[in-house]
């Protein structure tokens, strides 16, 4: 049992990973590891305060992602098209539609294509290209801190899983 608890461990961590790196999932692994642990166990009560703080992350999630990016184009004073503009890089830096890179790999393609894609977005709209600079760097800016937030969120579901759960696995 002590194999299948570490096992789910590990994938949390990559969870939590998912959870700050765009494109990898996160909060979402957390959540059905733990309720391979309520089956494997045989004991959902012991996981209801982990499965309801994950669940909780995961809705809190979706809103800081949003949310994030919105306040980082606002903050810059980015439109619409940067913000579409970031959703189509990103696209396209994940599916490896950028120009081949010397270095990075899909990575940098994810982190490079929202950047590039707001700046263009933004351009077509002000043609100004201080301006949509500003704006992609904005966008960009956001969605880091919101991914920030999502990875200390999922961290802290880990934390009240382990916590809730290593007794039942380890004994007191």
């Amino acid at each position: 049992m002590q194999i299948i608890y570490w096992l789910l461990v590990a994938v949390m961590i990559f969870g939590v990973i998912g959870a700050v790196v765009p494109a990898i999932p996160g909060t979402s692994l957390i959540l059905i590891s733990i309720i391979i642990w309520g089956f494997v166990s045989g004991s959902f009560a012991a996981i209801k305060i982990p499965l309801i703080v994950t669940v909780f992350v995961l809705i809190l999630s979706i809103g800081v992602d949003f949310l994030g990016g919105y306040l980082g184009a606002k903050q810059a004073g980015a439109s619409k098209y940067g913000q579409i503009g970031a959703v189509v890089g990103l696209l396209l830096g994940f599916f490896g539609l950028l120009p081949t890179l010397p270095f990075g790999g899909p990575l940098l393609g994810i982190l490079l294509g929202p950047l590039l894609g707001a700046i263009i977005g933004e351009y077509i709209y002000q043609r100004n290209f201080k301006l949509a600079v500003k704006a992609g760097i904005g966008i960009v800016a956001g969605t880091l801190i919101g991914n920030l937030i999502q990875g200390i969120l999922a961290i802290a579901a880990v934390a009240v899983f382990l916590f809730t759960t290593w007794s039942q696995v380890f004994g007191a």
